[in-house]
């Protein structure tokens, strides 16, 4: 047994190298249907061809032994000659059987039932946005399209609202900070519920004083589990860092160290006095010891385009990846050609029995 499991086995490539013309398939609108081995079809006529070239199988022997058969011959005046009995199929029989032969030859060549394509996207990014929520994110020093002042806040929600509608295979995630730094939503390629959680932000959530040093120490524990290959952050925040427990520029060296881009966006206008002021210098210098990139937005327009030229510096890296089911088709026409062997063994052999009955 075990010779003959490797002979066939090794049969299998050659098989598989002679029927493989190419797979033909039809489509249709829930799925396709293919054929593996189109070539098989060229099989059909081989019966025909044996019947009309090979020659029958012939049996010889005496249908009577009788002694001195030529004396009794002579005497009773007959003249001997050999004979022949030829068996003769009906026209149902030979019907079933071609119909067998098509049904195995529809089996061999291996159709099968191919489900529409289902796709899933692989990300090649991991970006994190670290959204400032502190009270100095309330002020109204931010210029609308319209020339109406609004929350910044409110100018950070409209505008990353576009922006990650715009992300299509990049996982996202995003973090609130304050007096500490918390994941409103943690990395996730569905960006609906990041855009709807996105609305629900308000200022003073996570408390009234500014630590971007803790979301950028929080953000490099997220990244830490990430086996994205670019790992960006964006901080958008007004700057004024207000006693993280880790100064904002170590923690962006050592986020830039352990392979993560930091992005910076000032928001507010630089002229607003007071604790809302601006601090340009230190979102300058997160995102230089980060290795990215800083932008100042005083207005709705300008924040716009940051958005979009982040759009430009950050490319999406995205792989999709397609999946179709394939479901075998071979037992159906294989199972009807042995069940219509049986029945037509059964029959024969019926109809053997009552000829014999029949004659007795």
């Amino acid at each position: 047994m075990n010779w003959l499991t490797v002979f066939l086995t090794s049969l299998t490539p050659a098989f598989d190298q002679l029927l493989s013309g190419g797979s033909w398939s039809i489509a249709f609108p829930s799925g396709a249907l293919e054929i593996t081995y189109p070539l098989v079809i060229f099989l059909a006529p081989l019966p025909l061809l044996l019947t009309l070239f090979a020659r029958p199988f012939q049996s010889r022997f005496e249908a009577i032994h009788v002694p001195f058969f030529r004396e009794v011959a002579t005497a009773a005046r007959a003249i001997p000659s050999p004979g022949a009995v030829v068996l003769r199929r009906g026209v149902l029989e030979r019907g079933v059987c071609v119909l067998i032969w098509l049904l195995l030859l529809a089996a061999l060549s291996r159709p099968q039932w191919v489900d529409p394509p289902l796709e899933r996207i692989q990300p090649g990014r991991d970006l994190l946005l670290a959204v400032d929520i502190s009270q100095s994110m309330d002020e109204t020093d931010f210029a609308s399209e319209n020339g109406k002042r609004i929350q910044r806040l409110s100018a950070i929600k409209q505008v990353l609202d576009q922006f990650i509608a715009t992300r299509t295979g990049d996982r996202i995630a995003l973090v609130v900070f304050g007096d500490g730094a918390y994941v409103h939503v943690p990395f996730t390629l569905d960006h609906a519920l990041l855009r709807q959680m996105l609305t629900e932000l308000q200022v003073g959530m996570a408390g009234a004083r500014t630590r971007i040093g803790d979301a950028i120490g929080l953000a490099i524990k997220l990244f830490s589990v990430s086996d994205a290959r670019h790992k960006v952050m964006i901080v958008l925040s007004d700057g004024n860092d207000t006693g993280s427990k880790i100064p904002p520029e170590t923690a962006a060296t050592i986020a830039h160290q352990r392979g993560v881009i930091i992005h910076a966006v000032a928001i507010g206008d630089p002229a607003t006095r007071g604790n809302e002021k601006v601090q340009l210098a230190s979102l300058q210098d997160i995102a230089r010891l980060g290795g990215g990139s800083f932008a100042l937005g005083t207005d709705l327009r300008q924040l716009s385009a940051i958005y979009r030229r982040l759009d430009v510096l950050e490319k999406q890296d995205f792989q999709t990846l397609s999946y179709r089911a394939r479901h075998p088709l071979f037992q159906w026409p294989l199972g009807i050609a042995v069940a219509l062997m049986a029945i037509l063994q059964l029959m024969l052999m019926l109809g053997a029995t009552w000829q014999r009955l029949r004659h007795e």
